[in-house]
């Protein structure tokens, strides 16, 4: 387990800490390992999650010093269908990619299909579509049989041109309660036998409500002017915090409803580079987040994010260790004929807004101050599985649209 130095920030502005090293009352040879994880759900949403962190790595590192936003659960239940229709050998290639070699769990698809279930559930703002989409090659009905059976989506068989762009934006967009439109504006590829779709939508609601919203206030952008965008505002915060020294930033994490939350990864500097970062992130290293940062009160200043972000996701398969895999993907439950995966469509849109529940403590006096105002890492997280339900590094927010 990664080992984080937390500065306590009570008592200091945030602005003025320097990070100090913790170096005392550890015993010789090193602090016991605690297994995180025990049970079959928080296995599960800790490999979607680990899966999820390594593919934002490989499009962060791609998308060099941009915006870029992924639903990874999503992508994860479209691969995951996928797997089905492939030889042991072509699952086995695929299991390790998502993670799931670490499960040992011969009920995987039944404890996905659980967890999927209950990260959708209403008030968690988040919902997901997931679906694959296959060239009529002689195909075997029975697989379509058996991914509806374990995941309620049947596998549907492409039309070919224009036909096929409306069918799968129209899906997206009923599965999404209409909040995801336009996954496809081109025809899929005519040479590749199966193709996947996964997209999510999330608005989340806060726990603690931010009284103040939709004042222009500056971010600073890495190389260049500060752009004028909306902020959240509201004294008395109540986050969980820390400073990591290692990672030079500044970490809180944002009760969200129905037991879901942010978390922050503030850089001291204003950089575009977070590649220290996103190489740090791990299912364990959010989960000992989760129980190390300490509770504070902060003056908290947040952009007010409204996106929308899409990209073909199938040429980062490679970095996850699946360039012999795509090379023979050996889908031979699906069709007898050789099929290649032709795309990995994904889009994701996301809203914040200032309502929450909670009116914040008027009697305490904010001392702290947490103002994300220049380029910042976040991921949504499910408290109760710890699954990963959203990622994203935020670089200049005036470029975000919907």
């Amino acid at each position: 387990m990664k080992q984080t130095t937390f500065l306590l920030v009570f008592g200091v502005v945030l602005s003025a800490c320097q990070a100090q090293s913790d170096t005392g009352g550890e015993e010789p040879g090193g602090e016991e390992h605690v297994e995180l994880f025990t049970t079959p759900a928080t296995k599960m949403g800790a490999a979607t999650s680990d899966f999820g962190y390594n593919l934002f790595r490989a499009l962060a590192s791609r998308e060099a010093a941009t915006n870029v936003f992924l639903a990874p659960i999503s992508v994860s239940a479209a691969l995951t269908q996928l797997s089905m229709g492939g030889s042991e050998h072509a699952q086995r290639q695929l299991f390790r990619a998502l993670r799931y070699h670490t499960l040992q769990d011969p009920q995987l698809h039944n404890t996905l299909k659980d967890l999927l279930v209950s990260v959708r559930m209403p008030g968690k703002g988040l919902s997901t579509a997931a679906r694959i989409y296959m060239a009529r090659r002689r195909l075997k009905q029975d697989f379509f049989a058996l991914v509806e059976q374990q995941y309620g989506v049947r596998p549907k068989a492409l039309l070919g041109g224009n036909k096929d762009v409306k069918e799968i934006n129209d899906w997206v967009s009923r599965e999404t309660g209409g909040k995801v439109q336009r996954l496809l504006d081109k025809p899929l590829p005519q040479n590749s036998g199966v193709n996947t779709v996964s997209a999510a939508y999330f608005k989340g609601k806060w726990e603690t409500r931010f009284g103040q919203s939709g004042a222009m206030e500056n971010f600073q952008v890495d190389g260049g002017a500060p752009v004028r965008i909306p902020m959240m505002q509201q004294d008395n915060y109540p986050v969980k915090m820390g400073v990591d020294s290692d990672l030079s930033c500044t970490i809180a994490q944002i009760q969200m409803q129905n037991d879901v939350s942010m978390f922050v990864f503030l850089p001291d500097d204003v950089t575009s580079n977070t590649t220290l970062l996103e190489e740090s992130l791990t299912a364990e290293f959010v989960q000992d987040l989760s129980m190390t940062l300490h509770p504070a009160q902060v003056s908290l200043s947040l952009p007010t994010l409204r996106l929308s972000y899409s990209t073909d996701l199938l040429p980062l398969l490679s970095d996850l260790g699946l360039s012999e895999w795509l090379a023979n993907t050996d889908l031979e439950k699906i069709s007898n004929q050789r099929m290649t995966l032709g795309s990995v469509n994904h889009k994701v849109v996301m809203e914040t807004a200032p309502e929450g529940n909670l009116y914040p403590d008027a009697a305490s006096a904010t001392h702290l101050s947490y103002r994300v105002d220049r380029p910042f890492l976040y991921l949504i997280r499910d408290e109760a599985s710890g699954a990963l339900l959203f990622i994203g590094r935020v670089v200049n927010p005036k470029d975000l649209t919907i």
